[in-house]
């Protein structure tokens, strides 16, 4: 395992977000953990399930383009997400549907986990609303020694322009990590690993060759 800092796999970033609260069927029943530096993290639970679903909102200084840029260019999301240690694409029918592998490094002793997902974006045609789904997938990847295998996530990015250059990021998750995780890591991944990734983000989706990007179905 490596144990950098800040090690995407942006679908697994708060992977270990579970508890043991009775579900629930409300499905906007979100609790405010999180409040701090512009980033809120919600949690929910999920019926019968003992896991939370996450959801974390932050207000960026970005075109929708730009912020949609970076979070498609896979090779670069260890730089941000919490965790992540390998991405490779897999295939790429189009700039807006892609698949690709991700594998996160979690603490000894707990093995480290890795995914299949699926990127599909769209965007609303009047609010120029864009979602970008991510569930995994099976195939395409042979699993890997002493590492466990996701095998269901629903996994969503909304992008929504709310001013010039400005626009409101929500990512929601739900996902079985597979397996016994300790209490104490379930609380890094749930507080730490959320706001550290968006945090990061918020200066990833800066870097110059996101500024200009233009995605030929999107319309800023």
């Amino acid at each position: 395992m490596h144990y950098s800092t800040y090690p995407y796999a942006v679908f697994l970033a708060f992977i270990l977000v579970f508890t043991g609260l009775k579900p629930v069927s409300a499905q906007d029943n979100w609790s405010l953990s999180v409040n701090k530096e512009g980033i809120q993290v919600y949690t929910r639970p999920i019926e019968n399930s003992k896991i939370k679903a996450i959801k974390v909102v932050s207000n960026m200084p970005a075109t929708s383009s730009q912020l949609l840029a970076a979070i498609l260019d896979v090779k670069t999301c260890n730089e941000w997400v919490y965790h992540s240690v390998e991405n490779v694409m897999i295939k790429q029918t189009s700039p807006l549907d892609l698949i690709y592998y991700s594998r996160v490094d979690v603490p000894w002793p707990v093995e480290d986990r890795d995914y299949v997902v699926h990127i599909e974006v769209e965007q609303h045609p009047q609010t120029k609303v864009i979602t970008v789904n991510s569930p995994c997938i099976p195939g395409y990847m042979a699993e890997k020694k002493n590492v466990v295998r996701i095998s269901h996530t629903v996994g969503k990015w909304t992008i929504t322009p709310i001013g010039k250059n400005q626009v409101r990021a929500e990512y929601v998750l739900e996902v079985d990590p597979m397996g016994s995780i300790p209490a104490w890591l379930t609380n890094l991944f749930a507080t730490k690993g959320p706001l550290e990734t968006f945090r990061n983000l918020k200066v990833h989706v800066q870097k110059e060759v996101y500024k200009n990007a233009h995605f030929k179905l999107i319309n800023d």
